[in-house]
């Protein structure tokens, strides 16, 4: 098919087949992995056998699903889920040494392209969908368990899903220092990811309340990567006008989205 070309029924453009829109607002009633199962126009995949290939399909969703909090800005052709776990994971292959030298690296890649995997189900809830934070995690819990229990339970004896499985848990936790560099290396690929959005934009597209996530690094190192992409972004902005969602409220960013903000970066 040629980039130009659109898949076509009866003579009509069907919907887009590359896009996989929120599941959430279609849900009534308690959010079940099962209703969302519902709504998957490929069909649910298949569960409880030997084979993996139920799971492959789910993971397409990762591809086809876009990261919301870009898309409130009109950037509806921007980054899927997959996309921004990939750049995590090589961005988590380039710790500074005495980082590195601490970090069980591979596992550090896995988290990365693990952490959000939930999300193929729950969809991308971001700090203003008025979800609440332990709502959010019964979802991505019950989704996780979904995937290494009902679709990998029985793939080589259960052993891919239980390490999925604890390394998500590990990430969740955010005790250990891999689950902390990976937190970090997480709201650094986004901070990476608005800069780039905002040259993209000519100085039209102010995206700077995702700036706020800065304030939450925790490693030194990554906080040294964090001012360097906000160094950048106030060359860029060259004394216009501009959001700073590091300084909150004081930086432009509304009482309220603040609020939600804080609500969604808490630990709990």
């Amino acid at each position: 098919m040629s980039p130009s070309a659109q898949p076509t029924e009866n003579g009509n453009v069907v919907d887009d087949v590359g896009f996989v829109p929120n599941p959430n607002p279609t849900i009534t009633g308690p959010w079940t992995v099962d209703k969302v199962l519902e709504t998957i126009p490929t069909g649910k995949p298949a569960e409880g056998t030997s084979s993996p290939v139920g799971y492959f399909h789910l993971l397409e969703r990762l591809k086809t699903t876009k990261r919301e909090g870009w898309r409130r800005f009109g950037i509806d052709r921007g980054e899927s889920i997959s996309d921004h776990m990939y750049r995590m994971s090589m961005m988590s292959m380039l710790a500074p040494p005495n980082l590195a030298a601490r970090l069980d690296m591979p596992k550090c890649m896995k988290m990365c392209l693990i952490h959000d995997m939930a999300e193929s189900i729950v969809g991308d809830i971001t700090p203003v969908d008025d979800v609440a934070k332990p709502e959010k995690s019964r979802r991505e819990a019950t989704t996780m368990d979904y995937i290494t229990q009902r679709l990998l339970g029985k793939v080589d004896g259960g052993k891919v899903g239980l390490e999925l499985r604890a390394i998500w848990q590990e990430y969740e936790d955010s005790k250990t220092l891999d689950s902390l560099y990976v937190h970090d290396i997480d709201k650094m690929e986004l901070l990476v990811q608005m800069m780039e959005y905002e040259k993209r934009g000519k100085g039209k597209l102010d995206l700077g309340e995702f700036a706020y996530v800065k304030t939450k690094i925790v490693l030194d190192e990554v906080k040294a990567w964090a001012e360097e992409i906000m160094k950048e972004r106030e060359e860029f902005w060259a004394g216009q006008a501009h959001v700073d969602g590091e300084a909150g409220v004081e930086g432009g960013v509304a009482p309220d989205k603040r609020a939600k903000q804080d609500a969604y970066y808490t630990k709990q």
